[in-house]
């Protein structure tokens, strides 16, 4: 009877469950073909990709920005940038790295009329802001300063994986700090953040999967929510990490997908790009490997 009791509630709350979490915003199919990015592993600029990277659909134009770095050697990290007329075969720049004066790591891309902003991490995981009005050079314009609700800045440390939404003239920015949480702040002029709480948005588990570490890595709008997927890990020392979701109504409470991980295998940093016909899923680290979505 108890099982029966179990049955019965679990098949009443998919309807519920679909509602929140639609089939096309968390079942994806791997690309046969898949990775369809990689690093050089020949000694490059770029011998080695970390981190999210970050992809860009314009018309019949895709665009990639990722990670360099030689392991090993000068640890600083590299900008780079690749195009595709498909999102599926890319075609390094000509000129890579596009960006050397400042290390720049866990990029996201928004652009805002003619400009891309860039928010990204920099040296000991500090997030900083770039802005370009090509896509290839990119304007240093200092780290993100994030201050407390009473208007106090952050304490010192790092605060990186920046993720970022814009609307009705606001700006939200949610990063982390160390992992151990993730925060949101609002900014009108991209120049002072403040926190709309102190307290994290999203927090560490209880979930064996997100228990030790958890990051947004892009916020999208679809059906009347919102949806972030973040990377997780499960593992104390990092060693894999995972793409999840979340929904939300107002940006500030977040309920988990009770199917997470949709990605695990140590695929990570996962973005999605609308293709015309649905969404594609990019996990970008270690690799670029490409899902699509499905019932």
């Amino acid at each position: 009877m108890q099982y029966l009791r179990l049955l019965t509630l679990t098949l009443l709350s998919l309807p519920v469950l679909a509602q929140e979490f639609p089939p096309e915003i968390v079942r994806f199919k791997a690309h046969p073909g898949n990775p369809v990015f990689q690093a050089t592993g020949t000694g490059t600029w770029d011998d080695k990709i970390r981190e999210r990277g970050f992809i860009l659909r314009e018309g019949a134009n895709w665009y990639l920005w990722y990670t360099g770095y030689k392991k090993g050697s000068d640890p600083t990290k590299y900008l780079g940038l690749a195009t595709s007329s498909d999102g599926l075969t890319w075609t390094r720049h000509t000129g890579n790295p596009i960006h050397t004066t400042d290390w720049v790591e866990d990029m996201f891309v928004h652009k805002e009329g003619k400009t891309y902003y860039m928010f990204a991490e920099g040296k000991d995981d500090v997030a900083h802001l770039l802005s370009s009005a090509d896509r290839i050079h990119w304007k240093e314009l200092g780290p993100l300063d994030i201050r407390y609700t009473n208007g106090q800045p952050l304490t010192k440390g790092p605060f990186g994986t920046p993720a970022v939404w814009k609307e009705k003239g606001t700006w939200y920015l949610f990063y982390e700090r160390n992992d151990e949480a993730v925060w949101l702040a609002t900014s009108k002029d991209l120049k002072t953040w403040t926190n709309v709480q102190d307290e994290p948005v999203l927090s560490k588990g209880p979930e064996a999967y997100d228990r030790y570490g958890v990051a947004f890595n892009q916020i999208i709008r679809h059906k009347g929510k919102y949806y972030a997927y973040y990377h997780a890990t499960a593992f104390q020392d990092w060693r894999e990490w995972s793409v999840n979701v979340v929904v939300s109504d107002d940006l500030i409470h977040w309920k988990k997908y009770a199917g997470n991980p949709i990605v695990g295998q140590n695929k990570s940093s996962g973005i999605v790009v609308p293709d015309g016909k649905g969404f594609r899923l990019y996990t970008m680290h270690p690799e670029v490997n490409v899902y699509f979505s499905g019932k």
